[in-house]
């Protein structure tokens, strides 16, 4: 099964919250941390450096996508945020990145197992694609 967790955050958002963040969700979806296959987020944070010690730290790929590639998920979200559109011109950047990373590694329909988990610098989302 491949699993992404897809992430969002503010700029300068710490590894420690994204890594507590990361950890929440997966422990309330049941699922261990060598479950997960890759991170994805907005091609924007590509440069973020705690996503990339995020990364590192999990020793997982991390796959960004811009804007127009995540828009095509809009519906398929399961809260669209104003906020998040209006910073990056997507409605929601954990759960369309976490989607559209699945469906391009497995090349079939991805579902959201996790939906949008927020604190006030993070988000974070999860996606299967079977």
């Amino acid at each position: 099964m491949t699993l992404v967790v897809g992430l969002g955050c503010q700029r300068g958002c710490d590894v420690h919250a994204l890594l507590a963040l990361f950890d929440s969700a997966l422990a309330e979806g049941g699922i261990e941390r060598q479950q997960v296959t890759a991170l994805a987020s907005l091609d924007r944070k590509q440069d973020e450096p705690g996503l990339i010690a995020l990364a590192r730290l999990l020793a997982l790929p991390l796959r960004c996508f811009s804007a127009a590639q995540l828009a095509v998920y809009e519906e398929r979200l399961s809260h669209k945020s104003d906020i998040a559109f209006t910073h990056t011109g997507c409605y929601g950047v954990a759960e369309s990145a976490a989607l559209a990373l699945a469906e391009q590694l497995t090349r079939r329909p991805a579902r959201l197992l996790i939906t949008r988990k927020k604190t006030a610098q993070a988000t974070v989302a999860l996606a299967s694609a079977d």
